[in-house]
């Protein structure tokens, strides 16, 4: 004779049933946001980590931070006003050329008494000319200059990529702290899902007298403690947005739902050196030191070329319509000027010195930036190569932590387990997610960090 199925077994079998394939489907996508849970009066309001709203893809974060930022803008106008700076050193190369109108009422012929008029004798006149003088040679100094300048400007460009470097670091992290708490938010709302089909579970128990209300209790009590994380997971995601909007020039919260990259997982470099070295050749900062050293050696060598003569070309010609009957109608007349300094009261040499002296800082800051620099690319290398080995560990923790909780569920179905320890099972599941997405997160966080070290940001 058959024995009837007692009922308190069936409502087990049903509940572990729907339980086991809920955390099938889990355990199939680790890696995908899981869908939104229904919201019960305990759970609070809906997730903004599902919420609909603007996509924004790390491409288009970066866009809107060149465009917004007024740091670009500063950068690229000093990098023009550089180049008008180069040209105007360059104009001493060039002919100088101008035109002259002069109208003199004289007591003619009188002689000059008093004053800063050049003339010996003084007439009445309305007389126009050009005048041009052209600089032959000043043994290099004007070229010194010119070079100094030349390499002035490269240095300001080389400023303005450093500056876009920096905002491209600053948006890039922006972006992925966003995700990071995005992620954690989606772990919150399945943890408050879980322990709120557990208190279900223990609530249905305890009304058929098959668990105590001490269960429930603790049930309780831990769906507390998760409604807790995902209300911290809520702040964080949108304090996050917040400084997302800031960093791309918005005054307000943007409604923005940041897109996950597909940026693969890669092992980090074995060696460092090549890194440093890579380093050397294409940080921005490095290469407008090399340019300000190069820009100071050259103006160093135009200080000192100050004590050498200045020859210059000098022409005048005109015509004087209103005159005295003894003056030409036109005049004209070419030479050439040598000027050579004697004696200045040291003051040539004060400035060759002092141009010397600059040059020694600038070399020494370029000396100081390289050792810093070669420092951060060890110390981003290291951190990557951390956080690199951190992901197996915690991917390995998360899959024991979802064994364990499996085990512990079973356990406690057949009443061989406690809910303290079925409870204790899910704080550690709950834990080894949040581990698992923090380590994933801050690898790709190192990485981008290790590329800005090394130059190679965009």
């Amino acid at each position: 004779m058959r024995r009837a199925v007692p009922s308190w077994v069936l409502l087990l079998v049903t509940i572990g049933a729907v339980s086991a394939g809920k955390e099938t489907v889990a355990r199939q996508n680790p890696g995908s946001p899981a869908p939104s849970p229904q919201q019960n009066p305990a759970s609070g309001p809906p997730s903004r980590a599902t919420a609909a709203g603007r996509p924004l893809t790390l491409e288009e974060a970066e866009a809107i931070g060149f465009r917004n930022n007024p740091q670009i803008t500063v950068g690229k106008l000093q990098a023009l006003q550089a180049q008008q700076y180069y040209r105007e050193t360059r104009a001493a190369l060039m002919p100088q050329a101008y035109i002259d109108l002069t109208g003199v009422g004289a007591n003619n012929g009188s002689r000059l008494a008093a004053g800063y008029l050049t003339s010996g004798r003084l007439f009445s006149r309305a007389a126009g000319g050009a005048t041009v003088s052209q600089l032959i040679t000043d043994f290099g100094r004007t070229p010194n200059l010119l070079a100094s300048s030349r390499y002035q400007a490269k240095a300001v460009d080389e400023s303005a990529v450093a500056t876009r470097q920096q905002i491209t670091l600053a948006v890039d992290q922006a972006f992925y702290n966003s995700l990071e708490t995005k992620a954690l938010l989606i772990v919150a709302d399945e943890t408050v899902k879980a322990r709120q089909t557990l208190v279900d579970q223990v609530d249905a128990l305890t009304n058929a007298k098959l668990k105590s209300d001490l269960d429930l209790a603790f049930a309780k009590v831990e769906l507390a403690r998760a409604q807790l994380f995902q209300l911290d997971a809520q702040n964080n995601y949108d304090a996050s947005l917040s400084a997302l909007s800031a960093i791309l020039g918005y005054p307000d919260q943007q409604d923005f739902v940041p897109v996950e990259p597909s940026t693969p997982i890669t092992p980090p470099a074995a060696d460092p050196a090549p890194l440093i070295q890579q380093a050397m050749d294409l940080r921005p900062e490095i290469r407008g030191l090399k340019d300000e050293v190069s820009a100071a050696e050259k103006f160093a060598k135009a200080e000192h070329d100050l004590l050498w003569p200045t020859v210059q070309g000098l022409g005048v010609v005109g015509q004087a319509p209103v005159r005295n009957e003894n003056i030409p109608a036109w005049y004209g007349a070419a030479g050439v000027n040598v000027t050579i300094p004697v004696f200045t009261g040291f003051l040539f040499n004060a400035r060759a010195k002092a141009a010397d002296f600059s040059t020694d800082i600038k070399r020494k800051q370029l000396q100081d930036m390289q050792d810093n620099v070669a420092r951060d690319v060890r110390n981003g290398w290291l951190d990557t190569g951390k956080a690199y080995q951190r992901l197996s560990v915690t991917r390995q923790l998360r899959e024991q932590a979802d064994l364990g909780l499996e085990l512990a569920q079973a356990r406690y179905k057949l009443g061989l387990g406690t809910i303290v320890e079925y409870t204790q099972a899910e704080l550690q599941k709950t834990d080894s997610d949040i581990q698992d997405t923090d380590a994933h997160y801050q690898y790709l966080l190192s990485q981008i960090v290790l590329a800005y070290d090394m130059g190679l940001t965009r």
